[in-house]
């Protein structure tokens, strides 16, 4: 028996060696083909090896050992070579997905640097004018009653700045956490656009621009949380009033597109610049100098990225395009059945 052994082992070792070479081979004449292609060669490989090592023992003479070692390869290459290559594409797909979550992890993480940044460069500057102002009327700097109640008016106006600021932050952190909690039910967008349009006007006749409202074929109804909605338009309107010259205009308009509401805010801005479309609704975005904003267009470049966050809550889509003198703001809401 061991001398039988002893004669086969040499054998053996070479059947390894060639087989390891052949893998290797084959795999080099596989890259770039996909894990499942790969593992099920890796697996065929050494049946077909221990098959042709068997009958080159035998001398070519097929005998009935020799059949039933065939067979059994065939069958063991039948249940095997499919399972290997489920396992690989399953392997693949656990790959791909993995990451594809460390990528969505990575521009999170770079998200929510760049956010911590833009609002730390926003934060401080009516942090800097408040801290300047209160110094001066507790050092009697300022003793004038009409510079001071001025004085008072400005750290009013900051601070409330700085409120609005601190809720679009926690807004958007909610939403970026999947924390959002939404009332679903029908809404009239037409009491949306009211809404939107009476807390704008202030803002809208301090620029002296003019706010239109119209449907086409009908005001359409949409599911959905009433409040968020109307942030979402008021955050248009806002955009769009900032962004819109003295004495222009910007329309509201809504209808229904086959299953869908639109809603969309157009002003007269001016347009936004080609390359910057994909961006506009990145956080703390704001643009270049084709799309300049009025002086006192303040903010931590927010507003857009939380229509977006709330729009896709929704279930909607949100999109942006120049049109005539200005740019389009379009949401996408399925209508209420």
């Amino acid at each position: 028996m061991w001398t039988d052994v002893l004669h086969i082992l040499p054998w053996a070792m070479v059947a390894c060696v060639i087989t390891v070479a052949i893998e290797l081979g084959v795999l080099a004449l596989l890259r770039g083909r996909s894990v499942a292609v790969n593992i099920a060669a890796l697996v065929a490989i050494p049946i077909l090896s221990v098959l042709a090592f068997v009958v080159s023992i035998s001398g070519f003479m097929f005998t009935t050992q020799l059949r039933w070692t065939a067979v059994t390869c065939g069958l063991i290459a039948v249940a095997v070579v499919p399972a290997a290559a489920l396992l690989g594409r399953r392997i693949a797909i656990a790959g791909m997905t993995a990451e594809t979550e460390r990528a969505t992890e990575r521009a999170a993480e770079s998200s929510r640097r760049e956010l911590v940044a833009w609002v730390s460069h926003d934060l401080r500057t009516p942090l800097a004018g408040i801290r300047a102002m209160s110094e001066a009327l507790e050092d009697a700097v300022v003793v004038d009653p009409q510079e001071i109640a001025d004085y008072a008016r400005r750290i009013n106006t900051e601070s409330i700045r700085l409120s609005d600021m601190v809720d679009d932050l926690f807004e958007l952190s909610k939403i970026n956490a999947g924390a959002l909690k939404l009332h679903f039910h029908d809404i009239a967008v037409e009491g949306l656009v009211a809404d939107a349009m009476e807390s704008t006007a202030p803002s809208a006749r301090k620029r002296r621009v003019v706010l239109n409202a119209r449907a086409d074929g009908g005001w359409p109804t949409v599911s959905g949380s009433d409040a968020e909605l109307t942030r979402v338009l008021r955050n248009l309107l806002v955009n769009a009033v900032r962004h819109t010259p003295e004495d222009g205009a910007v329309t509201l308009l809504a209808g229904v597109d086959g299953g869908e509401a639109w809603m969309a805010v157009q002003d007269s801005c001016g347009g936004i610049a080609e390359p910057d479309l994909p961006k506009v609704f990145d956080v703390a975005f704001r643009g270049s100098q084709a799309r300049s904003p009025m002086p006192d267009a303040a903010g931590a470049g927010l507003g857009l990225a939380i229509a977006r966050g709330l729009v896709e809550a929704h279930g909607g889509r949100i999109a942006v395009q120049n049109h005539g003198d200005g740019c389009r703001f379009e949401v996408r809401l399925p209508v209420a059945a």
